[in-house]
């Protein structure tokens, strides 16, 4: 490996410096799935080569770059820091970057590259808290605020700083646009059990009115299954597995983080620009979570009582009055 870098690396009057770029680009693509050491050589080999080769050559390397799955991070924070005109494609399309890295070309490099960032296909909530952080929505950001500490007469101060909350809540609504992919696509639900809409409106209702018991008793009817199952997956106070059971449903995901906020309040406190409950499902894999409540729901076949053996249980009103609280509910699941 490190023979086939030299080889490229070493003069030769037939190459020209551009042609060894390319040449050392197409010959890392060819690795597949390059070791730690391969990628440690590649890292320590594409410095010199870019650095001396023409504008178009460093342009093609980069939008070859931009296309392979796994890139050194070394590479990856050299490439991210070049004018814009040369990362653009690097930051917009690869795959290979990773959050702290996208983050600290953020910080350091101004606001283009961060509209650059933010136009990526997909953001975590690592990256998207950093960026809103950085106020970045202020026009070339890093001689703007030396501009305005040198210049900006002090009687424009109160008027900038509304301007500039203004811009942030614009780039906060752009990046939480930009991150569409965190919001789950709940048209695409053919064979999968699926909440209906006078379901999902009244666990919405019932979440309003914390009234557990009636939202466990609407649960049970959308999973098909006992009551004490809907119980139990609410009994889980950390909100995780009615988190699942939610994804698995294909609730919305402004309903179910408001559902989950209801009935647990730790799961409301703020996490950066979003709480903790959208964390939580954000981090819940759709294709999984069907799964675990399917076991659950056979567990629950197994072990559920037949009905003509159960205690009746008291009738109550629908939309009663009485709201039935989580501590509640945790003393009728110990019964």
């Amino acid at each position: 490996m490190r023979d086939r870098f030299r080889d490229l690396e070493e003069p030769a009057t037939v190459r020209k410096k551009d042609v060894v770029l390319m040449a050392t680009i197409t010959s890392f693509e060819g690795m597949g799935h390059p070791s730690k050491s391969e990628l440690r050589q590649f890292a320590e080999l594409f410095t010199p080569v870019f650095q001396a080769s023409s504008e178009e050559a460093k342009r093609q390397a980069v939008a070859a770059l931009s296309q392979c799955p796994t890139v050194p991070q070394a590479v990856a924070l050299f490439i991210g820091c070049q004018p814009i005109s040369i990362a653009a494609p690097f930051l917009t399309g690869s795959q290979a970057i990773d959050d702290d890295t996208l983050i600290t070309i953020a910080r350091t490099q101004g606001a283009a590259h961060a509209r650059a960032i933010v136009s990526r296909p997909s953001l975590s909530p690592k990256v998207i808290d950093a960026l809103v952080g950085l106020h970045q929505a202020e026009p070339d950001r890093g001689m703007a605020m030396q501009d305005a500490a040198m210049n900006a007469p002090m009687v424009k101060v109160e008027t900038n700083e509304t301007d500039r909350l203004a811009r942030e809540e614009a780039l906060r609504m752009q990046i939480k646009q930009a991150a569409r992919h965190l919001a789950r696509d709940d048209r695409d639900r053919l064979g999968l059990r699926s909440l209906g809409e006078m379901q999902e409106a009244l666990l919405v209702r019932f979440a309003r009115e914390r009234d557990a018991l009636q939202f466990a008793t609407t649960l049970a009817d959308a999973l098909s299954s006992s009551q004490w199952l809907a119980e139990r997956i609410m009994l889980d106070t950390s909100g995780q597995q009615l988190a699942v059971t939610l994804v698995s449903l294909g609730m919305g995901i402004a309903d179910a983080v408001y559902s989950l906020e209801r009935f647990y309040p730790h799961l409301a406190e703020s996490h950066g620009s979003v709480s903790r409950a959208w964390l939580v499902l954000d981090g819940i894999d759709a294709e999984e979570s069907q799964s675990r409540v399917e076991a659950w729901r056979r567990a629950d076949s197994y072990t559920y009582l037949p009905q003509d053996s159960i205690a009746p249980r008291p009738a109550a009103p629908l939309f009663g009055a009485k709201s039935v609280s989580i501590r509640e509910l945790r003393v009728a699941g110990k019964r």
